[in-house]
């Protein structure tokens, strides 16, 4: 296991004091990621696509912050376009 940072090695030891409380919709934001891992673990078709490097980067930086492989979210965002759940931001 890697180095735990400051925060992290707070967010390890509030939990071990036993200070930490489930936030507000912690069990419906469960259920919702279990739904999506699930979803996603279906895999049965491959595809080949061309992205800039730019457009590939900042998916992965993404990616990075959220704590999940770049295909996986290039997965979840097209499944989440495909069933009507991502939209554009108004500008």
């Amino acid at each position: 296991m890697s180095e735990l940072d400051r925060e992290e090695t707070e967010i390890l030891e509030a939990y071990e004091a036993g200070r930490l409380k489930r936030s507000k919709g912690a069990a419906r934001t469960r259920m919702r990621h279990k739904a999506y891992a699930e979803a996603m673990s279906r895999k049965d078709a491959r595809i080949n696509i061309r992205l800039s490097s730019k457009d590939l980067r900042g998916l992965q930086k993404r990616a990075l912050a959220e704590g999940t492989p770049y295909q996986t979210l290039v997965a979840s965002i097209l499944h989440k376009y495909v069933e009507g759940r991502l939209r554009e931001q108004g500008g």
